[in-house]
């Protein structure tokens, strides 16, 4: 009798698991599918909504936090203009500012780290693309090195 009351046991505690994990499946699956199709909504913005995905920051959240002028859209001539010295001043004031050691917060010097991080990606992948640009339009030109 208890070798029945044992397998009986065995058997739905099986089920139970098995169905646990099939739902967490589908539900984590809806997660991927869904984030994808935010990252798509983002449109020409492939890079920046990657971006927004990793960090968990929009643009526009990262720029309150640093208190600087929202990087331009688009064109290559404006992001170069953006100044990321301001950005990196104030980022390093601010993260300085709330260490942990000197009694500030960690929390608030995350969120500093990751509003400087949401920023660069926005304007990184623009000053890489014009900096090559700059590249091509000067020719290349290689050093030349002469042996003794």
């Amino acid at each position: 009798m208890a070798h029945r009351l044992i397998t009986q046991v065995i058997f739905i505690g099986s089920r139970v698991l098995g169905r646990a994990f099939t739902e967490a499946y589908k539900q984590a699956n809806a997660s991927s599918q869904y984030a994808r199709a935010q990252a798509k909504a983002g449109g020409a913005a492939g890079a920046s909504g990657r971006a927004n995905l990793s960090s968990g920051m929009t643009l526009d959240e990262a720029v309150q936090i640093l208190n600087v002028a929202k990087p331009p859209a688009g064109s290559s001539q404006a992001a170069k203009e953006y100044n990321m010295e301001e950005v990196m001043d104030r980022f390093k004031r601010l993260f300085d500012a709330n260490d942990p050691q000197k009694g500030g917060s960690f929390y608030l010097q995350s969120k500093i780290l990751r509003a400087r991080e949401r920023i660069e990606a926005e304007v990184g992948p623009v000053l890489e693309k014009a900096a090559q640009e700059a590249e091509v339009e000067a020719g290349f030109k290689p050093k030349m090195y002469k042996d003794r």
